[in-house]
């Protein structure tokens, strides 16, 4: 069955599609095309702003109105379920990103993705710099001293050289790109959760099934400190 699959009937009742709540999402952004609609800031009062569309639909549901669709697309039909799950969306609380994790959600479903967690990413020390030359590529270095050394019978002072190194990627960029996608999986949990409890969907069910809440954990790494690649 396609992403627009429609309702079965077994014995006469309607039999609600099941999915989980990326799915859900992917359906509603990508395939139904829904927009987000999110409320205007809580200091804006000029008239035409209106109320969100999150509002608009628990009105509806609180009065027994049936949700319509189509106001979305051009000349074609945004199903119900799909506008009730954007509407979910619009309300992700400021505790878990707010409108901005909201457009993130979205925009991620729409593309079918998933946030970059950086999946093999180990810090490796390299050097800050190179130079190519004849020999090929090689480190640059900076004197950091000097000292005083015999060769064959006279003291001379020579120059103590370092090649200075960095991480790439560096463990805190792993670090960020691994907290972006918990805050992520949070919010698709507060969605799920939402949509479960309102109980506004005609036609699917909300499952429980989540993504990976910390997918790196089946890829495990090596230790940082003994992956220095420091050029001659």
């Amino acid at each position: 069955m396609s992403m627009q699959g429609r309702i079965g009937r077994a014995g006469g009742a309607k039999v609600k599609r099941a999915l989980g709540v990326q799915a859900a999402l992917e359906w509603a952004f990508r395939v139904e095309q829904a927009q987000l609609e999110l409320p205007p800031p809580k200091n804006v009062t000029e008239e035409g702003f209106g109320f969100g569309l999150e509002y608009i639909l628990l009105q509806r549901a609180a009065l027994g109105c049936k949700v319509d669709g189509g106001q979305h697309k051009m000349g074609s039909y945004t199903h119900a379920d799909a506008e009730v799950i954007a509407a979910n969306v619009a309300g992700i609380p400021d505790r878990l990103g707010g409108i901005r994790m909201a457009i993130s959600v979205a925009e991620m479903a729409r593309a079918g993705i998933t946030p970059d967690w950086m999946p093999g990413a180990v810090p490796r020390c390299v050097p800050m710099e190179t130079k190519q030359n004849q020999h090929g590529e090689r480190a640059t270095t900076i004197v950091v001293g000097t000292e005083r050394v015999l060769t064959r019978g006279k003291w001379r002072t020579v120059e103590v050289l370092a090649c200075p190194i960095t991480w790439r990627p560096h463990p805190e960029q792993i670090a960020a790109a691994r907290r972006g996608y918990e805050d992520w999986w949070h919010a698709l949990g507060w969605v799920r959760d939402g949509l479960v409890a309102g109980g506004m969907l005609r036609e699917m069910e909300v499952t429980e099934a989540m993504p990976k809440v910390t997918p790196w954990s089946a890829h495990p790494q090596t230790n940082p400190k003994s992956n220095c690649m420091a050029l001659p």
